[in-house]
């Protein structure tokens, strides 16, 4: 039953579209010298303070590009919304679905759930018809 849409104003959705071609634009923001030592990984991004010399600080051509506010999403559909448009909710058990709005809220199952839990919870979320956004395989 994961045919449900949100309850969402012709404005939002428009915004929701173009966060969801904004991210997929998005470049992956690296560390600076990200590639020269392993310890720095490569996906933790921080903000390059270098000194007179940083050419990355100075967001100088051929170099990864930086974190700026151009890059950010409409603040309406910013945090923790779905990109299906729902607002994201961690559900342990059955009676924190029962606290849903189920026209703008999606219930996301927590990891720790056990298999027997979770049958219950995607049980009553299909009685109450709120959309389980990880179902998983069924």
């Amino acid at each position: 039953m994961n045919t449900l849409k949100p309850s969402l104003s012709e404005y939002e959705k428009r915004l929701l579209k173009i966060k969801v071609e904004q991210a997929r634009k998005r470049p992956a923001f690296r560390r600076q010298e990200w590639f020269r030592y392993k310890k720095l990984g490569g996906d933790a991004w921080r903000k390059p303070r270098g000194g007179k010399h940083s050419k990355m600080r100075e967001h100088l051509a051929r170099r990864p590009p930086v974190v700026d506010s151009g890059f950010r999403s409409p603040r309406i559909v910013r945090g923790g919304l779905h990109p299906s448009g729902f607002r994201e909710v961690l559900v342990n058990n059955v009676s924190e679905l029962e606290r849903l709005d189920r026209n703008r809220e999606a219930a996301r199952i927590a990891s720790k759930v056990g298999a027997k839990k979770r049958e219950a919870i995607l049980k009553r979320a299909d009685e109450l018809g709120i959309r389980v956004i990880n179902r998983g395989s069924e």
